[in-house]
């Protein structure tokens, strides 16, 4: 079984994690994706596969687009920075 077929959000609107805005009602959908994320057993799984993949849109692992874009730029100044220091 895929962990897609694990997840807590097959039951729900796929809709509600692919929020339209950053403002207002936005805010509210974003947090109730979340919340349905947040207890799912996949959720880790869900995210490293948004992360791999590069998915720029929706609400994946609990996390928001600009969140992903933060952890793929922390994780590749981490990168280069083990790459620096091994290359000292």
């Amino acid at each position: 079984m895929s962990w897609r077929e694990r997840a807590d959000c097959r039951h729900v609107d796929p809709d509600l994690f692919f929020p339209v805005g950053t403002a207002g009602l936005t805010l509210v959908q974003i947090d109730e994706a979340k919340a349905v994320c947040a207890g799912c057993p996949v959720r880790e799984q869900c995210l490293q596969w948004a992360l791999d993949v590069g998915q720029v849109e929706g609400i994946w692992g609990g996390t928001t687009e600009s969140e992903r874009r933060a952890t793929r730029r922390r994780s590749a100044r981490m990168d280069a920075e083990l790459i620096d220091a091994k290359a000292s």
